[in-house]
């Protein structure tokens, strides 16, 4: 099954921020396009504003003159969904309410051919659910664009129960001939982005409810370490506080409050107040005129230590060993079945986030994982209040004398970065064992989708599935909840790795 030619009329109902983005790509694909909004006079203002976004296209010579006045010749509102007959798909961005767009396609339905793909952009909603009210539903599939249409390429083409499989490769195929890259996905809460990407919120928020960081400070982590674009917290500011737990709560009623997908309680003050974000002027940071930014938390400089004990594989931290060589930090390596860690002269000792807490151990540091230590800007450690000022300081000299700023967090298991990676990576296995998408789609699509420096499944190779499950079963440990126990598909993987590299 082949793209849509581009002779075909594609229509879009709804003429919010959306719509009009989806029409904006169908007609610079090609296609003749019709517009349609239940509001009189909506279609024509949506179609003048499609056509300044083509006249600054030009100006920016992304677009010739000609091709602007074809694409402009091409798009038509329509002022009843009648005028849509003759198209060959349908694309429906109204309100995010099911009966509205149970109703919109059951009339639809009478009016279009027999063969004309009917899609939603719902992000939120149940394909499933949308889909069950037509009499065909087999022609019905989610096309999920991201905002702003134009710009970000990634499109979740999603199959409902009844969708065919040939209506899904047709919308596949389609979506790439615009210029995009579609994943494929089953008909899952969330889809992938949106189910998979929610411990990125959560387990900051998370941090920031124990009192184990100020939301700056874990920003800044999330940013200059994990090599995520944007922190957990100026991102939902950007989205808007109102829409991000609208869609984490809608994931979370979706698999029955499954508490792996809880929303966050302080997030919810922040909403019930009316500080949505950069919207409102106000939200986790202030954005009024004359506001100041905060800064995240960095340590004091301390004098590095003249030499450091390497016990054991230090896994995805062992660049740090040629690093400390290379500060003129003297590394004396021993073999260590039990030991991952960096002992210092102090004899306390450095150890990459596990899962665990300092107050275990007697004056253990935990250091938190990097996207790429050579490249981190930042590192945090991770201390309790028994911790000795001695060892605190040589940790926080050893990372500064790598060139790092390091910010000291609370006594937080698993600490920012590790724990935010472990659950999104626990969350794609299990993705792809429930036959939602498979790992090359799932790493493609968060990667398009919100920017993340690594896929879930290129973390897990990075990191190694046993690290990973392992840091969760320990998170477990600590919160019996259900939130981190790893699931089946990252154990299979876990235990798979063990068995090549042949631990009993």
């Amino acid at each position: 099954m082949t793209a849509l030619d581009l002779s075909s009329p594609v229509a879009v109902v709804g003429t919010g921020t959306m719509g009009q983005g989806i029409a904006q790509v169908a007609l610079v694909a090609g296609h003749p396009v019709r517009l349609y909004d239940a509001v009189p006079g909506r279609a024509r203002d949506a179609a003048d504003a499609i056509g300044a976004r083509l006249d600054r296209l030009v100006e920016k010579d992304r677009l010739t003159a000609a091709d602007r006045d074809a694409a402009r010749a091409r798009l038509t509102p329509a002022g009843s969904l009648a005028e849509l007959a003759d198209c060959a798909l349908v694309v429906e961005a109204v309100l995010e309410r099911l009966d509205v767009k149970q109703e919109l396609f059951r009339e639809l339905e009478d009016i279009v051919s027999e063969d004309c793909l009917l899609a939603t952009n719902t992000s939120s909603l149940s394909v499933t659910a949308i889909g069950g009210a037509l009499r065909h539903p087999g022609r019905f599939v989610g096309l999920h664009f991201f905002n702003p249409a134009p710009l970000l390429p990634l499109v979740e083409v999603v199959s409902g129960f009844a969708t065919d499989v040939t209506s899904a490769t047709r919308a596949y195929e389609t979506a790439r001939a615009w210029g995009k890259t579609p994943v494929a996905c089953a008909d899952t809460p969330g889809f992938i982005v949106n189910r998979i990407a929610r411990p990125f919120y959560a387990e900051a928020f998370a941090v920031y409810e124990s009192q184990g960081a100020d939301p700056a400070t874990i920003d800044a982590v999330l940013r200059e370490c994990g090599g995520f674009r944007m922190g957990a917290f100026e991102l939902t500011d950007l989205i808007g506080q109102d829409v991000n737990e609208s869609v984490t709560h809608s994931v979370w009623q979706s698999f029955f409050q499954d508490v792996r997908f809880a929303p966050s309680l302080a997030q919810r003050r922040l909403v019930e107040s009316g500080r949505l974000g950069r919207k409102s002027g106000q939200g986790w940071y202030d954005y009024r005129d004359g506001a100041e930014r905060p800064e995240p938390h960095t340590a004091e400089k301390r004098p590095a230590p003249a030499y450091v004990v390497a016990e054991g594989d230090l896994g995805p931290a062992g660049e740090l060993l040629a690093m400390a060589r290379e500060a003129g930090i003297q590394v004396r390596e021993e073999d260590e079945d039990n030991g991952t860690r960096l002992v210092l002269p102090s004899g306390g000792q450095l150890v990459l986030a596990d899962g665990q807490t300092s107050v275990e151990f007697r004056d253990v540091v935990y250091f938190d994982l990097a996207l790429d230590y050579r490249r981190a800007t930042r590192i945090a450690l991770s201390a309790c209040q028994d911790t000795s000022s001695q060892v605190l300081a040589e940790a926080v000299g050893f990372f500064q004398a790598l060139g790092k700023d390091v910010s000291v967090i609370g006594d937080v298991p698993g600490m920012i970065v590790a724990r935010t990676v472990a659950r999104i990576v626990d969350l794609a296995h299990d993705a792809v064992a429930k036959g939602v998408a498979t790992e090359e789609d799932i790493d493609t699509a968060m990667r398009l989708g919100v920017n993340y420096p690594l896929g879930p499944f290129e973390w897990s190779r990075r990191v190694g599935a046993t690290r990973v499950h392992d840091l969760l079963e320990e998170l477990n440990l600590r919160d019996p909840s259900g939130r981190y126990a790893p699931s089946l598909a990252l154990y299979r993987h876990a235990h798979a790795a063990d068995s090549r590299e042949g631990t009993p």
